[in-house]
């Protein structure tokens, strides 16, 4: 795979992440690279961010400008509106167990609780080295928490987010429903549309 003028690099550990970005920016005018494609290797700097911005710019700007590159990196997490500030920007860092810990343990929060809206939020950024300056986008979805876990589908909080119009969780829904309409699909679509403007500079 070339790296240069025509690459872009998804910034982020995560295969999950990675599958679906790649999904969503299938269209760019840019080869796509994961940070494994990358010698030597480039490590990911702590998210010490207050913001989903500031989390997506420090990963975007530190791998572009260790590579050259043109890099792309988000922060999202997941909003519950019974456990204000308890989510949020730090819902990966929030719970030290696995994905299934964490959702059980949301669940088990959420067990007399009526109110189980919540949203889901994704910031997207784009960092040119070059240019030293750099783009991000928004995406959010509202939706509630499921009684109990569905499905084994997607990853993260998606086997209990059932996004409002819905009747599933997306861990059921599959990958073509969510890509359409997650906050993740929301901001790489405004992405997917800049990148095809950027490419034709």
């Amino acid at each position: 795979m070339a790296k240069g003028e025509n690459s872009l690099i998804i910034a982020t550990k995560n295969q999950g992440k990675i599958q679906e970005i790649s999904e969503l920016l299938h269209n760019i005018p840019f080869s796509l690279l994961s940070l494994t494609d990358i010698q030597p290797s480039i490590a990911l700097p702590e998210e010490t961010g207050t913001t989903y911005e500031e989390n997506a710019l420090i990963k975007a700007k530190a791998v572009a400008e260790q590579t050259g590159i043109l890099t792309i990196a988000d922060d999202s997490g997941m909003e519950v509106d019974a456990l204000p500030g308890q989510w949020g920007v730090r819902s990966a860092r929030q719970f030290s167990g696995s994905n299934e810990e964490r959702n059980q343990y949301i669940l088990e929060q959420l067990k007399d609780q009526e109110n189980r809206k919540a949203k889901y939020v994704c910031v997207a950024v784009v960092y040119d080295p070059k240019k030293h300056s750099y783009k991000s986008f928004t995406g959010e979805l509202f939706g509630e928490i499921a009684q109990q876990v569905q499905g084994e589908g997607g990853f993260g909080f998606d086997p209990i987010f059932i996004p409002f119009g819905y009747q599933e969780t997306f861990g059921k829904l599959g990958t073509m429903i969510k890509n359409t309409i997650s906050h993740r699909a929301h901001a790489f679509q405004a992405v997917a549309t800049y990148l095809e403007q950027l490419g034709k500079e």
